[in-house]
């Protein structure tokens, strides 16, 4: 489990590990926990091409859907295909086991992201 002041975050709820040119992205407990019990997850293809602001990922729950959406510009490397067969990982693990895709990225890219801290998400969930 990555430690969660590590990680970067998004207005939007998801979070992200950063390995090098390789992000890998979920959603954080806080979003899991408004979604309720998650049941079905899509995830993009490995290879897919993605645009920052835009839709990757839903994650369907008894009560609504989520939308996960890149962080930045770049190129699905992997999915969790555990989360397709096993959808509350997303509320059992959200920063481990629960993880949505990896995408690689530029470094331009990187460098233009506008991530934040793990103190600036909790001011914005009141957490």
């Amino acid at each position: 489990m990555s430690e969660l002041s590590e990680l970067k975050y998004t207005p939007e709820h998801e979070w992200i590990r950063i390995d090098g040119d390789v992000l890998t992205i979920g959603i954080t407990a806080f979003a899991a926990e408004k979604l309720g019990e998650v049941v079905y997850v899509d995830l993009p293809q490995v290879g897919q091409a993605v645009q920052r602001g835009k839709v990757v990922s839903e994650v369907e729950s008894t009560k609504s859907v989520g939308e996960v959406y890149a962080p930045v510009d770049g190129e699905v490397v992997e999915v969790n295909a555990a989360v397709s067969d096993n959808p509350e990982l997303i509320n059992d693990s959200p920063f481990d086991q629960g993880w949505l895709f990896s995408i690689r990225v530029s470094s331009d890219a990187l460098a233009e992201a506008s991530f934040i801290d793990l103190e600036a998400y909790s001011a914005i969930t009141g957490a």
